[in-house]
Formats: structure tokens, sequence, C-alpha cells
């Protein structure tokens, strides 16, 4: 047995036994971070503009169910998630289906409050002006506090969002089969390059991690620089 045959597991550990069967490894891994990104980015955003717009019991409501979630393991909700509901509502989830909503529900939760710290930091001020303009409350929210709040707080959704793929890890557990699962898988089968096997694995997720920072950073900045008005060249002063 040779260092050959760890490298012909390559191919599986990245995306499984696709395309002859279904898909696997850092390509699943990738999938179920992108898919867990854009719903806990929803959440967030609904979250934290609930949070900014209710008032009394609501508000109270709306942030114990936020800190419900906040306080809940990611693999205690996933094990919640797999083994209850089919008990509850009579319907097998898939294991998939399960880590991902997990992962949207507890990111949501994190991103909801930084929703909200974005919104609050803005200032009153620029709402009271807007206000009196003659927009309603989800109006100047809408057109005036969210597109300068979105600058604030995109180093926590981009923070939020890198964590994700690490979290996804936690699929194992559901026998989900992406990039961790498979690692153990050939690491038990070959049981001769563990080292080798996991500072690969570990390689991979370093550099998945590190692409979406550098995507995320880039998009956020181009579009930082759509938003802000060119400014004019100063002129010299003739005497």
């Amino acid at each position: 047995m040779g260092l050959s045959e760890l490298w012909s597991n390559v191919p599986y550990l990245m995306l499984g036994t696709f395309p002859n069967g279904p898909l696997g490894g850092a390509a699943l891994t990738l999938v179920m971070a992108a898919v867990s990104a854009v719903l806990s980015a929803v959440l967030g955003l609904a979250g934290g503009v609930g949070l900014a717009l209710t008032r009394g019991a609501a508000h109270v409501a709306l942030l114990a169910v936020i800190g419900f979630f906040r306080a809940i393991p990611v693999l205690m909700l996933i094990f919640w998630t797999f083994f209850l509901m089919p008990i509850l509502l009579h319907v097998n989830v898939p294991g998939l289906a399960t880590v991902v909503c997990a992962l949207a529900l507890i990111g949501g939760a994190y991103l909801s409050h930084s929703v909200h710290a974005g919104i609050v930091a803005v200032g009153g001020g620029q709402a009271q002006a807007a206000l009196s303009l003659g927009l309603t409350r989800i109006q100047a929210l809408r057109h005036v506090l969210l597109p300068q709040a979105i600058r604030i707080m995109a180093p926590s959704f981009i923070n939020q969002w890198v964590s994700l793929v690490k979290d996804t890890s936690l699929a194992y557990i559901v026998g989900v089969p992406e990039l961790a699962f498979l690692a153990n898988q050939v690491n038990s089968r070959l049981m001769v390059y563990p080292v080798q096997i996991f500072v690969f694995v570990g390689f991979v997720y370093l550099v998945l991690c590190t692409s979406l920072d550098v995507l995320a950073t880039w998009l956020i900045a181009g579009h930082s620089r759509r938003q802000s008005p060119s400014q004019p060249r100063s002129q010299p002063i003739k005497a």
C-alpha cells in the first residue's frame, strides 16, 4: 500500500460518488454552506428588522426566540430536528435538510443582532429625517437606514458565513457524506495515513474559508464603491 492509493481517494474526498452517485465531500460541504448562508442572511435580515420595528411584548418575544437559537449548540439542534421532527410531524426529514435548517436557524439568530446593531448604529437622526419627508417607518428603514447599515454589518455576515463552512463538519453525526464524514471513511479503510488525510482535509477547509472571505470582502467593497458618490477633484486656488 503506497501513497498512490491515498491520492487515488482525493476525487472521492472532493466529490463523493458523483457523477455515478450523490454529491458528497468538499463539494457538498460548499453547497450546504452556500444554502445555509443564504437562508441565514434572510432570517437574520428579517429578525434584525423585526427587532428594529417591534416594541413592548412583541419585542421581548422576538428577543426570546432569537436568544433561544443562539443558546442552543448546533449539534443539539441537528439532533432535535433529525429525531424529533419525524415523531412530531410524522415526516422523515433527510439529514441534509436537517443540517441546513439547523445552521440557518442558528446563523440567522446571530445575524439578527448584527442587523439590528447596524440599523441602530446609523443613528436616529437619519430615521427622523426620513420620517419628516413623509416616509413611513418601513420605507425609511428600506431606503435610508438599511443601505447605510449594510456596510456596518458586512463584517459580521462574512464571519458568520465563514463559520458555516466549518460547522458543516457536524453533519457527519446524521450520516451526511460531507468532507469530514468521507475523510473518516477513507481513514478507516486505509488505516495508514491519518495525518496526511486530515492535513489535506484541513487544507481544503482553509482554502474554502479563505476563498469565501476574500470573495465576500471583494463584493462588499465593490458595492460600497458603487454606492459612494464620486469626489470632485480639488481645483487650485487662483490668485
